[in-house]
């Protein structure tokens, strides 16, 4: 897409347009968007400081690097076998129980940056590798052709620790939760080009909550609250697509058709959420021969309650926002991050810190 396109959705009379239509709201309402990349979008573009008070924008579990449990890292950072530990850079500082993937490097262990799976292969001409599948469905799709390629090409020396989350079941464990109040999402625009908008359609036939897919420009994130609204003021949820430029309703059928072959559904832990089921994807039997998790026989302990007084858990959730964790921009700083929040660029802890305050 040329940046003519995008530049129309950065229009400033359309933005003051749809803003004045906002500013009428007077019914106390609380979206929710679940992407990180929105996360940033509202902060940066100062998304927030435009709406009336009675419109609450906050953030749930849509930062992979956020919901991935410490005890993970704390297998990771342990792990002693000679093995080179492909990873993004994300998730190089998210905080264990006492070190971070960032520190067990510095510490001697081969733990080594990529800007994606596939340049995890050219580690494998020296050394044994094992890539960390961190991501949601926007990530899974790569790290498939991956798995893949090394399997048609015969690349005997390479794994994948799957540590990939589904989105959707996340919607459930947070509805499904007494104390979350949630009146509309905006739904991430990344993950809903490859699994499409009807992976949702169970947000207004069940918990009778309706959602818009939006782009990641000020107009798209306006527009799809302006969507919102109209579903909550017309009392008619459904799902709608504002993003109709990249998402289908159907998705991506032949990403979603390479994801059922290498991967299989399970059961996957959340930090701040605890345990969802069927929230997560491991590698299938026919792909099995590079599962990680078998092949150094590893597993994730179940992870003890957090010690810090970080209120990560709680941001995912939507019942607070980043400046009432007790520890926000004291202790826990970009610098200094004490839970994932903070440490993801994507984090609402991190946004909040750059752009709103």
């Amino acid at each position: 897409m040329n940046h003519s396109i995008l530049n129309q959705f950065k229009n400033s009379d359309l933005i003051s347009q749809l803003v004045q239509e906002i500013s009428t709201w007077d019914k106390p309402v609380k979206l929710m968007e679940v992407c990180g990349t929105h996360t940033m979008a509202i902060g940066k573009w100062g998304i927030r400081k435009l709406l009336p008070p009675s419109i609450s924008l906050i953030s749930g579990p849509g930062c992979p690097v956020c919901v991935t449990p410490s005890s993970m890292i704390d297998t990771l950072v342990n792990f002693k076998h000679n093995v080179a530990i492909a990873t993004f850079g994300d998730l190089i500082r998210v905080p264990g129980k006492k070190y971070s993937l960032e520190q067990a490097r510095a510490n001697g262990s081969d733990i080594r940056i990529v800007y994606s799976p596939f340049d995890a292969l050219k580690f494998t001409k020296e050394k044994e590798t094992m890539f960390i599948g961190i991501g949601f469905e926007t990530t899974s799709p790569g790290v498939a052709y991956t798995l893949a390629y090394a399997q048609k090409n015969n690349i005997k020396n390479f794994s994948v620790f799957p540590a990939f989350k589904i989105i959707p079941p996340a919607f459930d464990a947070l509805l499904s939760a007494k104390d979350v109040q949630i009146d509309g999402f905006i739904l991430p625009g990344h993950v809903s080009t490859i699994i499409g908008a009807n992976a949702y359609e169970f947000l207004p036939d069940k918990y009778g909550i309706g959602g818009v897919i939006t782009g990641f420009e000020p107009l798209d994130i306006l527009l799809g609250i302006k969507m919102l609204l109209d579903q909550i003021k017309n009392n008619k949820p459904a799902i709608g697509i504002e993003y109709k430029r990249c998402v289908k309703k159907e998705g991506n059928q032949e990403a979603l058709s390479l994801l059922n072959e290498v991967f299989c559904i399970e059961d996957s832990v959340w930090r701040g959420l605890g345990l969802i089921k069927e929230s997560g994807l491991g590698i299938s039997k026919k792909y099995s021969d590079f599962d990680a998790k078998i092949k150094y026989d590893i597993s994730i302990p179940v992870e003890p309650e957090d010690k810090t007084g970080c209120r990560c858990g709680d941001v995912l959730k939507g019942k607070i926002i980043p400046p009432q964790c007790p520890l926000f921009k004291k202790v826990c700083k970009p610098e200094n991050p004490i839970g994932p929040c903070m440490v993801s660029f994507e984090g609402s802890c991190a946004a909040y810190y750059r752009y709103e305050t």
